[in-house]
């Protein structure tokens, strides 16, 4: 019994660690956030620079995540909430196909859509899953970086996109 105890928690040390490892190389809060934000359909690079003086979430999204799904047209309201001052860059992880049949779904909302074919941004920001989302300041720095929230996450968010649009 001791023994497995002792094996179960030498496993869970490790994990921590690899995922404290594989996340060290991440931007992380004060960080200057990379730039590249995937492309559009049309294959034109998304940049930050694009958005420059304004406050940007970066959604990282996939069509199998429901809580993404749910995320998306919320943000778009905060979005419109921030008369100009935010800007949400929705990037979905998946091939070019499903992202072009999710985007005319999603047409409505008006927030930034690309994709990562090649993974750049995805890298660049230290995804390692999904949802992933950066919130950076209207100075072009990183508020905060949130991997793998839920709906316990909404009032550290909230705070994250209010000091973003506040930030110069």
């Amino acid at each position: 019994m001791r023994l497995r105890f002792l094996f179960a928690r030498t496993c869970a040390a490790l994990v921590l660690s690899v995922s404290t490892l594989a996340w060290a190389g991440a931007p992380a809060a004060g960080d200057t956030a990379p730039d590249d934000l995937g492309m559009t359909l049309k294959g034109t690079p998304v940049h930050l620079k694009d958005y420059a003086g304004k406050a940007v979430v970066i959604s990282f999204w996939a069509s199998w995540c429901k809580y993404c799904l749910k995320e998306l047209p919320i943000l778009y309201n905060v979005q419109k909430a921030a008369k100009g001052r935010l800007q949400v860059v929705a990037i979905n992880t998946e091939d070019e196909e499903i992202f072009e049949k999710l985007s005319r779904a999603m047409r409505t909302l008006e927030i930034g859509m690309s994709y990562d074919p090649d993974e750049t941004a995805s890298k660049a920001y230290g995804v390692q899953g999904i949802p992933h989302m950066v919130v950076i300041g209207r100075d072009g720095k990183i508020v905060e970086v949130f991997r793998g929230y839920g709906e316990s996450s909404l009032e550290p968010i909230v705070a994250a996109i209010n000091k973003a649009i506040a930030a110069e």
